[in-house]
């Protein structure tokens, strides 16, 4: 359905680090900048582009957006977590944690203030 999500950022080097760990704890490459501009991860057909905004003026945080990232184990959740804690992301909501229906969860704001959550499939 989704071909791809793309997030502004105010630092794109420091976006750059952030993501690069973060996807490294889960098994992904780092990022490539195109032709553009746009920081850009590609994963088992998924695709996440940092760019900054078009029109100029600051990149700002969804309010109420969330953007999961699957992972793989519930070690994989735990080292892109303290990778992103490492790299200067926030650690959100609750610790990671399972939740009721068997996956395993946790939260972060990346450096811009967006959110993520990377987690296990259901198993409930």
């Amino acid at each position: 359905m989704f071909t791809h999500v793309m997030i502004g950022s105010n630092d794109l080097e420091r976006a750059r680090e952030f993501y690069d760990a973060t996807f490294a704890a889960l098994g992904g490459e780092p990022g490539e900048i195109d032709a553009r501009g746009r920081l850009i991860y590609v994963h088992d057909g998924g695709r996440l582009m940092i760019t900054k905004p078009i029109d100029g003026k600051p990149a700002t945080a969804a309010n109420g957006g969330t953007i999961g990232i699957a992972a793989a184990s519930r070690d994989h959740v735990l080292a892109w977590h303290d990778a992103g804690t490492a790299h200067g992301g926030t650690s959100i909501e609750s610790p990671p944690s399972e939740r009721p229906n068997g996956a395993f969860v946790a939260y972060l704001r990346d450096p811009d203030g967006n959110k993520l959550t990377a987690r296990t499939q259901p198993t409930k």
